[in-house]
């Protein structure tokens, strides 16, 4: 080959290498010692702004990495952050010295990692920042908590704030969850408000929040910030054109007074919390020791209502309802009660709303179903075989169309559903969840009746009664109570019984227990049906097999006679229901 040949095979070779650099799909560039720019590719011009498609980036992060590299002699590795506006391009460049030719050279390979970087970013979000409301998550707030407490300063203090947002389960039914995400996003907004530097806001779960105040002087201090937060919130929040009204109740924990780590700061803030959700709602209350002992109290009642499910130490008794003109029993009210360690009979008020917030509550309802069941010939044979009976079931139930579900399979496995009678509150009506929609055709279809129990003290009007469809409604005992001697409850009363006999309800009156009540029932009023004391007290399965009539007439003597001579030693405090 002679020498033009050869140099021409060179050539060649030289522009076949250059165009594969060119092409390559990682940005790479050559530059000499004094960083004048050799080499560069088709990607790297791009992506530092070269071939005019934007504006060139800052490249002093390069330069430095660069001019480390040239002074080591050994490669440097380092991530690049390169902006256009809002747009980021991350690339993850090696700058390499290497000696050519006797030239001192710095080849620089860029990967554009942006991708990746995002996904982390996305990760790093989604572990340490709340998605909806974008505040920090429980962890960051622990951990700059942690640090505090690292200091151990006995001249630094701090408060940890739990914060709860009232009814937001309610706010969540009438609304819909959209309604409820957006309620929460406006309510952090309104919580961070007036916050320092040193402050943070976390967002635990659900409808929980945590606040940091760092540093502090007093509780007085603490107390006057919280109020001006608390009336804050008492503006109605305007969201997807529905006026929505919100409450928080916050319990307060102080450092080092209430305790010296995180956990058991934040467990004395929600039992200061909890104190305050039992004592009216939407305020502040700081932990006191006494609270300690009302949450181990309360601990020890979980504790046992959960082995008394497990032991199945729950009973029922039965309370007629009576036809007041007749004395005849129309129907029974199955309920529930608990006996203690000691065989000692508890009344519901003890443990009904704690086994609601435990999830227990869907379990005690299908123990008193079992119990009824075992024991129908007895109840058939005291009450009669005619008699309905009725369970209450919580509005909170009333709202799972999967508890329903279940529940109203285990009635059709009765073999006799159109015996029972489902009493659920007002609230399990107004709810967005459609329980007349999607769950009262469940019930409808097998013949299985529905009441609405202590009618008067929910969210009960007369234009929402019209809209309800039930067969019973039981007027709360609040208005049965020396009805005789209250005009204003007796023109309510009327007004009851008026738009209930118009849409076909059956009325029953609650809580009677005088004669002066009933008298009044007789003479003023349609009403039919009443129950309570003054009739019969509720009566246990064991008084049950102790007093089996033979016959009807025996029967309404058992289970409907007015009780003039036992009924004061039934207080109202013990109550007659659950």
């Amino acid at each position: 080959m002679n020498d033009n040949a050869y140099s021409g095979a060179n050539e060649a070779e030289l522009g076949f290498l250059k165009e594969i650099v060119r092409m390559l799909p990682a940005g790479l560039t050559v530059q000499d010692a004094q960083g004048k720019l050799l080499l560069v590719n088709d990607v790297a011009a791009a992506q530092l702004g070269m071939d005019g498609s934007r504006p060139s980036p800052d490249l002093a992060q390069r330069r430095e990495a660069c001019e480390r590299a040239l002074k080591a002699g050994q490669p440097v590795t380092s991530e690049e952050a390169l902006r256009d506006g809002t747009a980021r391009q991350v690339l993850l460049t090696t700058h390499r010295p290497v000696q050519f030719a006797g030239r001192e050279l710095l080849i620089s390979a860029s990967a554009d990692i942006t991708e990746q970087k995002n996904f982390e970013d996305q990760l790093f979000r989604s572990a340490y920042f709340d998605e909806l409301t974008g505040l920090p998550s429980r962890r960051v707030i622990e951990h700059r908590a942690n640090g505090l407490l690292a200091r151990d300063r006995a001249d630094e203090r701090f408060a940890l704030a739990f914060l709860d947002v009232d009814n937001f389960k309610h706010i969540n039914d009438y609304y819909g969850h959209p309604v409820g995400d957006a309620l929460l996003v406006e309510l952090a907004k309104r919580l961070g408000r007036d916050l320092r530097d040193s402050d943070m806001l976390s967002r635990i779960s659900g409808d929980e929040f945590l606040l940091l105040l760092s540093p502090i002087q007093s509780q007085e201090e603490v107390a006057e910030f919280l109020q001006s937060t608390l009336e804050r919130l008492t503006a109605p929040f305007f969201i997807d054109n529905s006026e929505v009204f919100a409450s928080t109740s916050v319990g307060v924990s102080l450092y080092p007074d209430h305790g010296r780590s995180f956990e058991t700061l934040r467990q004395n803030a929600d039992i200061a919390m909890y104190r305050m959700k039992n004592n009216g709602k939407g305020s502040a209350a700081f932990f006191d020791s006494s609270m300690e002992r009302e949450a181990l109290a309360r601990m020890k009642i979980e504790q046992s209502l959960r082995l008394a499910i497990l032991e199945k130490r729950f009973c029922c008794a039965f309370q007629s309802k009576v036809d007041i003109r007749t004395q005849e029993v129309k129907g029974i009210e199955a309920l529930v009660r608990l006996r203690d360690d000691e065989g000692v009979i508890q009344a519901p008020g003890s443990f009904i709303n704690l086994a609601s917030e435990l999830g227990l509550i869907d379990e005690l309802t299908h123990l008193v179903l079992a119990e009824i069941i075992k024991s129908i010939d007895l109840i058939n044979d005291t009450f009669g075989a005619e008699a309905t009976i009725s369970i209450n079931v919580a509005a909170k139930q009333a709202g799972k169309p999967e508890f329903m579900r279940s529940f109203a399979q285990a009635l059709e496995d009765t073999g006799f559903p159109e015996r029972f009678m489902i009493e659920v509150t007002e609230d399990a009506f107004v709810a967005k969840d459609h329980f007349q929609t999607e769950i009262l055709p469940m019930f409808r279809k097998l013949g299985i009746g529905i009441s609405i129990d202590d009618f008067g003290t929910g969210y009960s009007s007369l234009s929402a009664l019209a809209d309800i469809t039930a067969d019973e409604i039981k007027i709360d005992r609040s208005f049965i109570t020396d009805i005789h001697k209250r005009p204003r409850s007796q023109g309510i009363l009327r007004a009851i019984e008026s738009l209930s006999e118009a849409l076909g309800m059956t009325v029953i009156a609650e809580g009677l227990e005088s004669y002066e009540e009933l008298a009044y029932l007789q003479a003023a009023t349609k009403i039919r049906y009443a129950q309570g004391y003054y009739f019969a007290r509720p009566i246990f399965l064991e008084e049950l097999k102790l007093a089996t009539p033979a016959s009807s007439e025996s029967r309404a003597n058992v289970s409907a006679r007015p009780m003039q001579q036992n009924r004061q030693g039934y207080s109202r405090a013990n109550g007659y229901r659950r």
